[in-house]
């Protein structure tokens, strides 16, 4: 390289370094004017309102119960909330305090500014203006200067606009008379609430009128998921995530069932194979269960007849797909059978025609704004559920020109293909499976009795989805050793689990379901990331 080359680009550094140092410059005295001239307003202009906004104090906000505190204690001392989805047009006329987050600020003049207020997925409209009693134009200031997500307290009158609000959820407006700051956010946040809401089509459209708007994936939607959670479709996908697991214990209950909880840290594993996470338990080897399963029939031969449970359930597996988790929340059943291993699906079938109806009704609004950012049509399913053997439905893709191995597993394709089929002939999305073959299921599996290469087996498919694994366990100690040895498992690591059934064992079967599985499907998301909180798949143990 030539001296003069050299010198060329030397100077294009100090050029830069120049220009970045008189940047910092301008900004400086940029934020100083700033500074400057609030300080002279405050100097200038006192306000005689100054008590009717601000930032909430830190004395204030340790629980101090003296209505006297300062100026927002002694506001809201009186005062009822109302939750911003309450806020309807029955309280025209009346005054109301909500808290929510600032979802935008929209500057007006120096006399007027609106604020956007959200609250657990729902928006209202309020409007601060000098016309208003009590509100000086340091108050608009005050709240046109408002990040966004900061934590506001406001309170207003309800007024009824004669035009419809666009971008609410309530259609109502608060005219502010008192607004107060509980916690500031950051000015710069890493994703906007606004752009995680956005659905694809909105995006596309905006592209088609030739505008970019920013797009939030899926990897920096779980780097920040404490932002994320925030947008109208996360509120609603862990909300009817709620209601699932509220239908299953309320269902089971009034079954007769008991709830249990059954230890995470365990000997050798809970369903054989390598997929478990290994750790050192005092000097001890052990790992984390990959299910209750051997637990729950424990409980079973200790006389509870009945049994569920709601808890973590950690698989190893390397699996980066849509549905595979490395820890999810595991619904799982197990029950006395009294004649036949169908008393089992029975239950499967009531237990979730029951959490599907319930779903529909309940949570109509949370539907709804999942839908409004990811379409789905509504889950088609049965009053009485679709009951097809595992050789049945072989035949059913065999006649479709679909070949697959009769005494083997269903991959993902040809579940996907039976679910197409079922779906064309039943016009059903939510179909059981059983008779499996043998061969493909866990060791503590009981094989039919006319056919031994089969088993009393069963998985339940939604939208050509593997949802539920069930069966008949097997009972007879003996039995259940040799059945584990063949299966390649070393019989002294689960050896209190045999011996629970030397003393005596009922015949029973139960199920296991996951939890993030059902929504997943029943909203038809596509991936189990959105519907696990804080999702841990083999690349992601944080946030």
């Amino acid at each position: 390289m030539s001296s003069e080359s050299e010198e060329q680009q030397l100077s294009k550094k100090a050029a830069k370094k120049e220009a970045a140092k008189l940047e910092k410059i301008r900004r400086r005295q940029e934020a100083a004017a700033l500074a400057s001239a609030a300080s002279s307003l405050s100097v200038e202009e006192e306000d005689p309102y100054s008590s009717n906004y601000g930032d909430v104090t830190l004395p204030e906000l340790k629980s101090c119960s003296k209505p006297d505190a300062g100026n927002w204690s002694m506001a809201i001392s009186s005062m009822d909330w109302t939750r911003v989805g309450a806020l309807t047009q029955e309280l025209k006329e009346k005054e109301v305090l909500i808290r929510g987050r600032v979802h935008t600020t929209r500057p007006v003049s120096k006399n007027m500014a609106f604020v956007v207020v959200r609250e657990r997925g729902f928006t209202v409209q309020c409007l601060v203006a000098t016309h208003e009693a009590g509100v000086s134009r340091q108050m608009v200031k005050f709240v046109a200067a408002l990040n966004r997500e900061s934590i506001i307290d406001a309170i207003g009158m309800v007024s009824v606009p004669g035009n419809p609000i666009k971008g609410t959820t309530q259609q109502v407006e608060i005219h502010v008379r008192k607004l107060y700051c509980v916690n500031k956010a950051m000015p710069t946040l890493p994703i906007n609430v606004e752009d995680a809401a956005r659905s694809d089509a909105e995006i596309e459209a905006a592209l088609q009128a030739g505008d970019k708007l920013p797009r939030v994936n899926q990897d920096t939607r779980l780097n920040f998921r404490v932002l994320d959670i925030r947008t109208p479709a996360n509120q609603g996908i862990f909300r009817i995530q709620c209601q699932v697991g509220t239908i299953f214990r309320q269902f089971l209950l009034s079954e007769g069932f008991v709830e249990i909880h059954t230890p995470k840290l365990i000997a050798g594993s809970s369903e054989g194979g390598s997929a478990v996470f290994k750790l050192d338990y005092k000097g001890q080897p052990a790992c984390l269960a990959q299910s209750p399963q051997l637990h729950k029939q424990m409980a079973i031969c200790g006389d509870f007849g009945r049994v569920f449970e709601v808890g973590p359930v950690f698989r190893a597996e390397d699996s980066y797909t849509h549905r595979h988790l490395c820890e999810f929340t595991g619904l799982d059943v197990e029950m006395e059978i009294k004649k036949h291993y169908s008393e089992v699906m029975d239950i499967v079938d009531r237990l979730f025609v029951t959490m599907f109806d319930s779903l529909n009704e309940k949570c109509r609004k949370e539907l709804e704004a999942v839908g409004k950012q990811y379409p789905f049509e509504p889950l088609k399913y049965k009053p009485k559920t679709l009951r097809l053997t595992f050789e049945e439905g072989i035949q059913m893709l065999k006649d479709a020109g679909v070949e697959v191995d009769p005494l083997g597993d269903l991959n993902t394709e040809a579940e996907r293909k039976l679910g197409q089929l079922v779906l064309e002939k039943y016009d059903t999305e939510f179909y059981l499976l059983h008779r499996y073959p043998l061969a493909v299921r866990p060791f503590y599996t009981m094989p039919c009795y006319d056919n031994a290469l089969y088993s009393n087996s069963f998985d339940v498919f939604i939208r050509g989805e593997e949802i539920i694994s069930g069966a008949q366990r097997v009972h007879v100690p003996e039995f259940l050793a040799e059945r584990a040895q063949a299966c390649g498992i070393d019989v002294n690591t689960i050896s209190t689990y045999i011996d629970s059934f030397r003393y005596g064992a009922p015949p029973h079967g139960g199920f296991g379901v996951g939890l993030e599985r059902v929504v997943m499907l029943f909203c038809a998301l596509g991936n189990i990331r959105k519907t696990s909180l804080y999702p841990r798949d083999p690349q992601r143990i944080t946030p």
